[in-house]
């Protein structure tokens, strides 16, 4: 069994909702953790409010749009670190006006693929050299049920009705990027998977939703902190396997 205690995770956008929430639950397993946010400010703050728990996380800045922060990142984490066992590619957006293909605008959509698709290949790639290092890599990308081609065509599942062009497309990228990512990695101790943490409070979506930001953080810590098995489900959520 690996040693939480050993293990050492980066999380983006990790500053606020489940971002946050998941460094927190990985820091109270023993992993240590560096909490990944744009904004400084906002990054040391949430670093500040979990060393008050008793938690020790390190920050570091990181813009996952920007591929000068990204490289800064990696050459820090390198520098301080032999390897790198876990990637939560946790950061993402809805951009405001995202809405039905036939009238989204398509900057909206730019936005989102760069956010929610490029922003998460960006950083896995430069991450991959850690991350190869590791005794048993993980990357976790949060996805969403929302990116399911299956789901989405589906007239009862329950998001048949969410039309976010943007969004939604964005997030099958990202699941298209976990297929393909898993299959290169495949005779790696690397595995990589997606996983939908169900419609959580946030300011993502104007703080609606069934479940708080510990919750959706549940089943991403959970994949995340599993040992590495290749019967694992490459798509969840916290029930289990979901359709692409």
């Amino acid at each position: 069994m690996t040693d939480n205690n050993q293990r050492t995770a980066l999380v983006t956008g990790a500053n606020k909702g489940i971002g946050l929430q998941i460094v927190r639950q990985l820091a109270e397993a023993g992993v240590s953790v560096r909490l990944g946010a744009r904004d400084a400010a906002r990054g040391q703050a949430a670093v500040g409010m979990l060393a008050a728990e008793g938690l020790k996380v390190g920050f570091i800045q990181l813009d996952i749009c920007d591929a000068q922060s990204i490289a800064a990142a990696a050459a820090r984490i390198a520098a301080e670190q032999d390897s790198l066992d876990i990637l939560v590619n946790n950061a993402g957006i809805v951009v405001a006006g995202d809405t039905a293909p036939s009238t989204v605008a398509l900057d909206v959509v730019r936005r989102s693929l760069e956010t929610n698709f490029i922003g998460a290949l960006a950083v896995s790639q430069a991450m991959l050299p850690l991350l190869r290092r590791s005794a048993a890599g993980r990357i976790v990308n949060i996805s969403s049920s929302l990116g399911s081609l299956a789901l989405n065509g589906d007239p009862s599942y329950s998001g048949y009705e969410v039309r976010l062009a943007g969004y939604n497309a964005s997030k099958a990228a990202l699941n298209m990027l976990t297929v393909q990512l898993r299959a290169e990695l495949r005779d790696t101790a690397i595995t990589v998977v997606s996983v939908c943490p169900g419609l959580t409070k946030t300011d993502l979506n104007g703080h609606m939703g069934d479940r708080l930001p510990e919750q959706g953080a549940a089943a991403p810590v959970r994949l995340a902190l599993r040992p590495q098995d290749d019967s694992i489900g490459i798509f969840q959520d916290e029930n289990g396997v979901l359709p692409w």
